[in-house]
């Protein structure tokens, strides 16, 4: 648990006093944010605004890892967390760094051509999908020394599902199907000063929860002698890393609420995104990744019902799509939508962990 908790405070002290100097060095570059002349009217206040924050949370989560794992290397239960580093980090750090790389290169083009489209969607697709199909097979095909893979051969709602086989290339597929669509759950929910970020937050404290609950009743310790184990690799990685990312966005946060210093933009949203569809099939909670960021998911339902009915009846069920901008336009305060957002995905993230919890009890019982 030293660990974990040394990674959440070195990661939120990098970000708190690393995101002052991404401002000052974005701000020199001219890396504003353009806003879209289509958006609501009050965004254009925000134009010029630093974007590519996430460079900051991402950079003091890596930093971050490191000092968790120089902590943990100081501790008995080093030794079964494998030596550093470990399959599970790679696939972790690696998601979030190059789907982070893919929208940095997205915030970098709008910035360079002054203009608020970037890169292409089917660019941004197709760099998702390079990096998750190439994690992907690093997650099903590199074993540990006690055969677990970092990804799993079946679907899993709170652990494998054992009639959902759906193979080494199936599984590779909804590898990249989740990270896709992670990545644009968190991309399309950026949008207002500290919204996305404090989802996040919330999401990834779940996610430690979780990945400390499964490194103490994991089925890689020997001295574990409960009925139940979690058949999951590196459990005690999943925690630290996902507290790092946790701690370094309330560092973030601090500069990014209302009104906002800096974005994140595409780069960080992406990198999130990645993470936390990475997270969500390291601990075998796939399927229940969709409650636990269901702030992501009623977001994106919001764009994708918008388009299907303009498309078919040439109507719209929304003001404006994603669904905050409908409540923006509808007379709420910037404000009150992303305070209000929160405790959606609060009570989504406890819905998410309840279940993972009364799974736990009822197996036990």
């Amino acid at each position: 648990m030293r660990a974990v908790i040394v990674a959440a405070a070195v990661a939120f002290i990098i970000s708190l006093f690393g995101t002052p100097v991404a401002i000052r060095v974005f701000t020199a570059l001219k890396a504003g944010q353009p806003i879209r002349s289509v958006g609501p009217a009050s965004h254009q206040g925000k134009k010029g605004t630093p974007t590519m924050g996430g460079v900051a949370f991402i950079v003091a989560t890596v930093l971050a890892y490191v000092a968790g794992h120089a902590a943990l290397a100081t501790l008995p239960e080093a030794q079964i967390a494998q030596v550093p580093p470990t399959m599970t980090a790679l696939v972790l750090l690696g998601l979030f760094v190059f789907c982070g790389a893919v929208g940095f290169l997205d915030d970098f083009l709008k910035v360079r051509k002054r203009h608020s489209g970037g890169l292409s969607a089917k660019g941004k697709l197709l760099g998702q999908l390079l990096v998750g199909g190439g994690l992907g097979v690093v997650a099903l095909f590199w074993k540990s020394t006690n055969g677990q893979t970092v990804a799993s051969e079946h679907i899993s709602f709170i652990r494998d599902i054992s009639f959902l086989d759906v193979g080494k290339v199936g599984s590779v597929l909804v590898f990249v199907f989740v990270i896709m669509s992670m990545s644009n759950g968190v991309n399309l929910t950026d949008g207002l000063d500290g919204l996305a970020t404090g989802a996040s937050i919330l999401v990834l404290g779940a996610y430690t929860l979780i990945g400390f609950w499964q490194y103490r009743h994991w089925c890689g310790d020997t001295a574990y002698t409960g009925r139940y184990c979690y058949e999951v690799r590196d459990p005690l990685e999943v925690a630290l890393i996902a507290a790092a990312a946790a701690g370094a966005c309330v560092g973030f946060l601090w500069w990014n609420t209302s009104p906002a210093r800096i974005f994140m933009g595409d780069t960080g949203a992406l990198g999130l995104g990645g993470l936390i569809g990475g997270l969500a099939i390291a601990t075998r909670t796939t399927l229940l990744s969709i409650i636990i960021g269901g702030l992501f998911v009623i977001i994106t339902m919001s764009v994708v019902i918008q388009i299907i009915s303009f498309k078919t009846t040439g109507k719209r069920v929304f003001r404006m799509s994603p669904l905050q901008h409908h409540f923006e336009l509808a007379g709420w305060s910037e404000v009150n939508i992303v305070v209000r957002f929160w405790i959606v995905a609060g009570i989504c993230v406890a819905i998410g962990l309840g279940l993972f919890y009364s799974d736990f009890l009822r197996v036990m019982g």
